[in-house]
């Protein structure tokens, strides 16, 4: 049987599942399957049956934190230990592929211990992707631009550092491959997608390339839920008022939940809320209901809308059920994911500098009675539905490793 390694980040839980949903995709009869990151949720891993391996991971706090002050999300010293854990169990397990996900220390790894690497990333931040306007994120060093100069100022001037800012990122992961032998790749995008071969959850419609190098591949998204049944309140749910799934996720920021909370709370809607097993304050409203997780494909499938940070994992698995998503993007990465989704007309990016309860709910009551938006989700979801990401993985596994 061909050995495949799928090793993730698990700073948060979105790092992890999509791989976990490939490699449980897979026969075991025919793949010797492991897995490896920092933590195995049973939520994600309660019946799976291949191999695992725990791998040192930062703490989620720390990471969030440098990235909301617009720091770089690894040192060099923390890429060096990531390679070394890595090279061990490269050598250990001697896998015919690896398949990565935001594990951005196997761009160094894989290829000095000779083991052919896939990375699984999101298409837009391929250094193909050419999107009219690159979103300046939400950072603490930012902030003081746009209070000084005002956000379109700001946006134009962060366009232009922009070459300096992907390469000032990229520095530690290239200083470390010099150090290793290994030639540097380019900006921080070529960090992200440094693999043999790339493997894009996403459709070429919504996050198109130009001319994408032949190793660049479209799976199509790759969506999970928890295999637990809905809670029990899930029948109590009535059909004459509408729907509005919300969650966050793992990193989102609590503040933001409270902020919809006070947008959502005057309107004649049912909230379905789900907490990521965070403390959030009694709502004490008999119109909303909430769990730690929900089934996200049957929340989605049941809402008139859903409300999330943006990112593609919420925010496709929304698409894919045809319902619109407003995104409030906490990072870059949920940025450029919202950007593609408004642009097909499937979503609102809603950015959280300025946002108040009064401004969410206008968009949130516009966004409910929106036929064009709902229409843009309906379009966005056909597109989905054409790719079948499991199966398009299989196909990949069999031209890369043959029978």
């Amino acid at each position: 049987m061909k050995r495949i390694l799928f090793l993730a980040e698990s700073i948060t839980l979105a790092q992890v599942v999509r791989l976990a949903s490939l490699a449980n995709s897979l026969d075991p009869g025919r793949y010797d399957i492991h897995f490896a990151c920092g933590r195995f949720d049973p939520l994600v891993f309660g019946s799976s049956s291949f191999t695992q391996w725990t791998l040192p991971t930062q703490k989620a706090g720390r990471v969030l934190r440098r990235e909301r002050a617009g720091r770089r999300l690894y040192t060099r010293r923390w890429l060096s230990r990531y390679v070394d854990a890595e090279r061990r169990l490269l050598e250990e397990i001697r896998p015919d592929l690896v398949v990565g996900d935001f594990r951005l220390s196997l761009g160094i790894s894989a290829p000095l211990q000779k083991i052919p690497c896939a990375a699984l990333i999101n298409a837009y931040w391929s250094p193909a992707y050419r999107p009219e306007r690159f979103p300046m994120p939400d950072h603490f060093s930012l902030r003081w631009l746009v209070r000084l100069a005002g956000p379109e100022w700001a946006q134009r001037n962060f366009e232009k550092l922009l070459p300096r800012v992907l390469s000032h990122h990229a520095g530690p992961f290239n200083r470390l491959r010099k150090q290793h032998g290994l030639p540097p790749v380019g900006d921080l995008r070529h960090v992200f997608t440094c693999g043999d071969q790339v493997l894009f959850p996403d459709v070429p419609e919504l996050v198109p390339l130009a001319n994408p190098p032949a190793n660049h591949i479209y799976l199509g998204p790759v969506n999970w839920a928890p295999d637990s049944p809905p809670p029990a309140w899930w029948d109590s749910l009535q059909d004459d008022r509408p729907i509005v799934y919300v969650t966050m996720g793992s990193s989102g920021r609590v503040e933001i939940l409270q902020l919809i909370a006070a947008a959502l709370r005057p309107l004649n809607v049912q909230v379905l809320l789900a907490t990521a097993g965070r403390r959030f304050p009694a709502i004490g409203d008999p119109r909303w209901f909430s769990a730690d997780y929900l089934p996200g494909h049957l929340s989605a499938r049941r809402a008139a809308l859903v409300i999330c940070s943006g990112g593609a994992s919420t925010a496709y698995q929304a698409l894919s059920e045809k319902t619109p998503v407003i995104g409030i993007p906490g990072n870059l990465d949920q940025l450029l994911a919202m950007q593609a989704i408004e642009k097909a007309g499937a979503g609102v990016l809603a950015r959280a500098p300025g946002l108040s309860a009064g401004r969410l709910r206008r968009i949130v009551e516009s966004s409910l009675e929106s036929p064009a938006l709902d229409e843009g989700a309906r379009r966005v979801g056909d597109w989905f539905a054409r790719y079948d990401a499991n199966k398009r993985f299989g196909a990949f596994l069999e031209e890369t490793l043959g029978g």
